[in-house]
């Protein structure tokens, strides 16, 4: 079969792309700017194209997958369409390719990268194995995709934007948070928390329901019959949750309490205080996976142990990408107030003394315009903030609406606005020792020149 990807660089895309690759499909695609990840797939044999001409298309394809970023006046989409090729979006087509596994599926405003990159890794590291469709890069394999053939587990990030989780069959779900956002395709609070109620309606019922304990309220009136389950970083009324949190060496120790018992010292590496909660959920999420399949609580035990120490975290994800006795730089895709406060925070706490300097590029005009006041409550929580133009992806300029916005709300006098000429030559007059920049936009083709201008 031969398969067209429109937007093909796009994080979920690009490991269907893969998925179907592995499969022996003739895979094809365009995006509209060539990435390192689009050269990785290109390597695996991948044919991309990065112009919007509908000579690129190939005449012969038997199925086109599309991301909801594509716009109407695409000319490769409508030309696709004229064809009348088989088009799907990459929703349906990621829920089409799991729906024969047992998807262990990871919803939430925040940390539902990390926590499905968790999952993927403790299990993937054991015999049981297990496929993942990612987010986000894990870094110790490099990928945002797992192929175990001989896995009946498939771990899924199930993206709330454009109600795509719906298209899954999830037989765990877990949802981290449901906070205000993607406001540009629900319109209220309200339809987005619908949204979630909805896909926690399709767990299975012989399955796995976990949402985090502060959350249970929200999921009122639930018209399934799924176990529910509750985790907490320290709230022990949940019915998983974490004591004797110590911090030793830059590694995490707690002991684990779950309801089968209580797991004592276990260690993470990865660091992040919203990422030990993330790892609650993650153990959470394993622990009942292989329970399922009849493994001894003694043999879960020491896998689950030794996934969450091996975990070295996901790229974009808290990222130390420089870290000298004169220098720290870390990279974080944190494009939300609350993801913004909680890295600023874990910081905090890792690094009491030192004076904190990040860089923070606005995702979406709608997003901006909607929460410009909490982002600027959390970027205050920074020693010097520095703004650039607001990162448009698939949305038009909405008048009125740019980085300003969140600029004059910042209660701070070390704040700056630049653009991606001027951050240079701010950055080399500012010299800072600790820097850290934040979005989900083009900030990311940058970080490699942060680098080279802090170790020049």
């Amino acid at each position: 079969m031969k398969v067209y990807f429109l937007g093909i660089g796009g994080i979920g895309m690009s490991a269907i792309a893969r998925y179907l690759n592995i499969k022996g499909d003739e895979v094809f695609g365009y995006d509209r700017t060539k990435t390192p990840l689009t050269m990785q797939l290109e390597k695996e044999g991948v044919k991309i194209n990065y112009e919007d001409i509908e000579s690129n298309v190939p005449t012969d394809i038997d199925l086109c997958i599309y991301t909801p970023a594509i716009p109407n006046d695409s000319k490769q989409l409508n030309y696709i369409k004229q064809l009348g090729t088989k088009l799907e979006k990459r929703s349906v087509a990621l829920g089409n390719i799991t729906k024969a596994k047992k998807v262990l599926a990871v919803s939430g405003s925040h940390g539902k990268t990390t926590t499905s990159g968790m999952i993927a890794h403790i299990l993937s590291s054991s015999q049981y194995g297990c496929s993942a469709f990612l987010g986000g890069i894990l870094k110790s394999i490099d990928s945002n995709f797992i192929y175990n053939k001989d896995s009946e587990f498939v771990v899924v990030e199930a993206d709330e934007y454009d109600r795509s989780f719906l298209q899954l069959n999830p037989f765990a779900s877990v949802i981290t948070a449901i906070d205000e956002d993607h406001l540009d395709i629900y319109h209220t609070y309200e339809n987005l928390h619908d949204a979630f109620e909805q896909f926690a309606c399709l767990t299975n019922k012989e399955g796995f329901l976990l949402v985090r304990n502060d959350q249970k309220q929200l999921i009122r009136d639930l018209q399934s019959t799924t176990p529910l389950h509750t985790y907490s970083l320290s709230d022990m009324e949940a019915d998983n949750y974490i004591w004797n949190l110590r911090i030793s060496k830059g590694c995490y120790y707690f002991d684990y309490k779950f309801e089968d018992g209580i797991w004592y010292d276990m260690q993470m590496m990865y660091p992040g205080m919203h990422n030990v909660e993330n790892a609650i959920a993650a153990l959470c999420v394993c622990n009942f996976a292989l329970k399922h399949i009849g493994v001894d609580i003694k043999q879960r035990e020491e896998i689950l142990r030794n996934g969450l120490k091996t975990f070295s975290g996901m790229q974009r994800r808290l990222d130390f990408r420089m870290k000298t006795d004169g220098r720290i730089f870390i990279d974080d895709y944190a494009h939300h107030p609350q993801e913004i406060s909680s890295t600023i925070d874990s910081l905090r706490q890792m690094y009491p003394n030192e004076k904190l300097t990040g860089i923070f590029q606005p995702h979406l005009y709608s997003r901006t315009r909607d929460l410009a006041e909490q982002f600027a409550k959390a970027l205050e929580k920074l020693d010097e903030v520095i703004l650039l133009p607001i990162y448009p992806a698939r949305e038009e300029p909405i008048e009125g609406v740019d980085s300003h916005l969140i600029l004059h709300k910042i209660n701070k006098m070390d704040k700056y606005l630049v653009n991606k000429e001027q951050i240079f030559p701010l950055l080399q007059a500012l010299n800072p020792k600790f820097l850290i920049t934040f979005g989900a936009g083009d900030i990311a083709d940058m970080v490699p020149e942060f680098e080279k201008l802090f170790k020049d």
